[in-house]
């Protein structure tokens, strides 16, 4: 699982940053880091697409009826694109 930099010192993949006195990141790290940024920015757009829909922004559903509604909406999406 990825996450920002606010996880630290969770376990979860996060980005490289420089240490103190450090000047820059070696290339794996700088590279690790760019694959990090194109995987997280492609789930960042899905959640902001997910909360343009009506339902998820107002559901107070409990249970498994939050994942019940994203299945629907993600399935109403892909017909929306297919036409």
């Amino acid at each position: 699982m990825i996450a920002d930099g606010g996880y630290r010192g969770t376990g979860l993949v996060i980005p490289h940053r420089r240490e103190p006195g450090q000047a820059e990141l070696s290339a794996w790290k700088e590279q690790h880091n760019r694959s990090h940024r194109k995987v997280r920015a492609r789930v960042e757009h899905a959640f902001a697409r997910m909360k343009s829909w009506k339902i998820l922004r107002d559901c107070r559903l409990k249970g498994h009826g939050v994942h019940h509604a994203i299945l629907g909406i993600a399935r109403l999406h892909n017909l929306a694109l297919t036409g």
